[in-house]
């Protein structure tokens, strides 16, 4: 969406935006306090930072502090929060709530930037839905006044999707999680030179307890043998299959194996597969010296990929720029990113529809989940399926040439096929047809393609063309001015066996 930004400057004045971070820290957040700071000051606002968390807003006091353009100065390259950010028990009860409108009120404001999981924004919406009813009982009990109640009605709320697991439905990435898997790739492309040394094979463990994003998408980049992620578990008898898969990869040539784990992956009955026991399921029945190594919150840390602080930044503005254009009617919204633009979306939708991945997984409909986490998650799942392991050989003749002749001897026809790439006759098929229409059988699977067959002679070069099959004829001399006729012939899958 275009924003007019010169527009926009000092639309802001006389509001009052404050910010937090909470759950889980990410890479990207600190780039995304310092957007909204800087963008809320542009606009005229004040801008209050908050400590701690929502632990911070219950507790008030130096918690929250008026921000300037300073106070944002060299952080966008620091990981973590610089704002700190807990799991808050306290705002989980009505009187925590209470506790947090009231030193909003306090500094007169009613706009809030929440930038974290699921679970902190469906906090924040909560909140925002108990707005009113928490303003009524502040003025019965005597904190505030009737008149500030007021003029503070109505409370916005906006979010930004922290998580490096980018387990959140309805964006593309969320904040950290390129960072996450960045950190992750150092850790692999490391262990592979020393498992490589030593012919190891090497099981890591990465989180992602719910989703297997970081997983999926570090096992593609690695090209890793194997990988579990919690919405495919493997099919029963899956040791076998993988201890056979791996010694097919030793067999033919390769030093080392690769086992990438999510942390929450289960097999088809809900049990958890633990990188300790595929450990030592390589080691008993197939001999191989192996280690597990667990990343942990390694992935969390470190400096932020140019990519989150840019995806950072742009939520961070957009994030503001919602705030100033929220109504009383507006449903609270979470920033998104659709095709590199960050986008507002339905904030209680995209909660419901994330767990909606999980309902399905605990009711094992697994390939439902994998299609709920969205088609860029399903894709990067059946292109790392694809390019994991060579699959039995299956010879497909794409491209080949056939000729349909009429003898007006015999009033027969005889049908040639010929390898294209060396033009040569590689099989003559002499069939007798009395009818137009007739059909080759030959093997398995088959393809359908038509040729135009001009009698007395005639002759057809068949191809694929745009994945498409296609006729041409060999030479001007077998064109005929007499009626054509269609010839179905069924080609099937490996005419050339």
């Amino acid at each position: 969406m275009h924003v007019d930004f010169e527009k926009l400057r000092m639309s802001g004045a006389g509001k009052a935006i404050a910010v937090l971070t909470s759950g889980g820290d990410a890479q990207g957040m600190n780039a995304a306090v310092r957007a909204v700071t800087r963008m809320g000051i542009y606009v005229g606002a004040k801008v209050y930072l908050i400590y701690e968390g929502y632990q911070g807003l219950v507790d008030g006091g130096d918690h929250i502090k008026l921000a300037n353009w300073q106070s944002v100065t060299n952080i966008i390259q620091l990981g973590g929060t610089i704002i700190g950010s807990a799991r808050c028990k306290a705002f989980t009860t009505h009187e925590g709530r209470l506790s947090a409108a009231f030193h909003l009120l306090q500094r007169g404001i009613t706009n809030l930037c929440v930038c974290g999981g699921d679970g902190s924004l469906t906090g924040a919406n909560i909140f925002r839905s108990e707005w009113s009813a928490l303003l009524s009982e502040l003025v019965q009990q005597g904190r505030i006044t009737d008149s500030l109640a007021q003029q503070h009605t109505h409370l916005n709320i906006v979010g930004l999707v922290g998580s490096i697991d980018n387990d959140f439905c309805g964006t593309d990435m969320t904040i950290g999680a390129d960072s996450a898997l960045h950190r992750i790739m150092e850790v692999i492309d490391a262990i592979t030179t020393t498992a490589q040394s030593h012919q190891r094979t090497f099981v890591l463990e990465v989180m992602g307890r719910h989703c297997g994003y970081l997983a999926v998408v570090s096992a593609l980049a690695s090209g890793a043998d194997w990988l579990f992620i919690p919405e495919a578990p493997p099919e029963d008898g899956w040791e076998d299959h993988m201890c056979a898969r791996l010694g097919e990869s030793r067999s033919k040539g390769s030093r080392l194996n690769i086992v990438i784990i999510a942390e929450g992956a289960i097999d088809k009955h809900g049990q958890l597969i633990s990188s300790s026991y595929v450990k030592d399921l390589v080691v008993q029945r197939v001999g191989y010296d192996t280690r597990v190594t667990v990343l942990g919150h390694v992935q969390r840390g470190g400096t932020p990929s140019a990519f989150d602080r840019v995806l950072s930044s742009k939520m961070g503005v957009e994030a503001v720029v919602a705030l100033l254009e929220a109504t009383p009617e507006t449903s609270a919204c979470v920033i998104g990113l659709s095709g590199n633009q960050a986008m507002r979306l339905p904030l209680m939708e995209c909660v419901n529809m994330t767990k909606e991945v999980q309902k399905a997984m605990n009711e094992k409909r697994f390939e439902e989940a994998i299609q709920l986490r969205g088609k860029s998650f399903e894709n990067n799942w059946n292109t790392y399926k694809l390019l994991a392991h060579q699959k039995p050989a299956q010879p497909l003749f794409m491209n080949f040439a056939l000729s349909v002749e009429y003898s007006v001897y015999t009033h027969t026809y005889i049908i040639y096929f010929y390898l294209l790439s060396q033009f040569m006759i590689h099989s003559k098929i002499k069939s007798i047809l009395h009818s137009v229409e007739y059909s080759v059988y030959i093997n398995s699977l088959k393809y359908m393609c038509r040729v135009f067959a001009n009698a007395p002679d005639t002759a057809c070069v068949i191809g694929m063309k745009k994945k498409v099959m296609s006729f041409s004829p060999f030479t001007d001399e077998y064109k005929s001015s007499k009626e054509q006729h269609l010839l179905e012939i069924g080609i099937f899958y490996n005419i050339i066996n």
